[in-house]
């Protein structure tokens, strides 16, 4: 079973648009997306829990994985298909 992936997002974010083309073609089918620009509550959330400012901020199970580049990263250093497998990162 896939862990849950959490993408803290806006409606025009290109980098949110390139992070979920790569999740998908890695097979995942579903991203619980969170608005931030919708919601100014849960972009205080994310800041929180990432210490971050800007979208995406990833998460794959418990693992902050970071943004776009961040994941793009993982993905390169041959760590993101494990992660996605459910294994630790």
């Amino acid at each position: 079973m896939q862990p849950k992936v959490l993408m803290y997002t806006t409606a025009v974010c290109p980098y949110c648009v390139r992070a979920e083309g790569l999740l998908r073609r890695k097979g995942v089918t579903e991203i619980d997306k969170v608005r931030v620009d919708l919601d100014p509550a849960r972009r205080d959330e994310m800041m929180e829990r990432t210490g971050r400012r800007t979208v995406p901020q990833i998460y794959i199970g418990d693992f902050h994985v970071g943004g776009c580049d961040d994941l793009f990263a993982l993905d390169h250093d041959g760590r993101l298909d494990p992660l996605l497998n459910g294994q630790a990162a």
